[in-house]
């Protein structure tokens, strides 16, 4: 039985789909739920100037997450759940990485998130947040398919 459900969105469709799944399980073992969403600044750094210092990216960046995590608190909320939400700032480690460290800090026992389903080229290209998390995973992971 689950207690601690963490669930990672993005605000695309297949997070959403995560989320709803989430909210099922949360609510049928009336567990917790929190929600996460990683503002990424990781691609605009370098090595040799370290973060690209422009507060308006920054900014942009964290109401743009916080937009999306009220969003998906709301729904969670409609559904009479216990929400907590998370906004972790990654500087400098895979989403993933970040991801399953909120999940092992907070106590999660489930992790949900959204696989595209990628493959090939665009899989090489954009890596997958949700693989990283599985392979990463010390507790059990819910992959939800972007094709439900």
């Amino acid at each position: 039985m689950y207690k601690n459900i963490l669930v990672a969105i993005d605000g695309s469709n297949t997070s959403n789909l995560a989320l709803q799944e989430a909210i099922k399980i949360a609510k049928e073992q009336a567990a917790r739920l929190r929600l996460v969403h990683v503002i990424d600044v990781f691609p605009f750094t370098t090595v040799e100037t370290g973060l690209i210092s422009d507060a308006q990216l920054g900014e942009v960046l964290f109401k743009a997450g916080q937009a999306i995590i009220d969003e998906a608190r709301d729904e969670a909320k409609k559904a009479g759940l216990e929400v907590e939400t998370a906004l972790p700032e990654n500087l400098s480690h895979k989403i993933s990485m970040v991801i399953m460290d909120e999940a092992k800090r907070w106590g999660a026992d489930l992790v949900v998130v959204g696989t595209h389903g990628r493959r090939g080229l665009e899989h090489l290209v954009l890596g997958s947040v949700a693989e990283g998390v599985a392979r990463a995973a010390v507790l059990p992971v819910l992959l939800v398919p972007s094709h439900h």
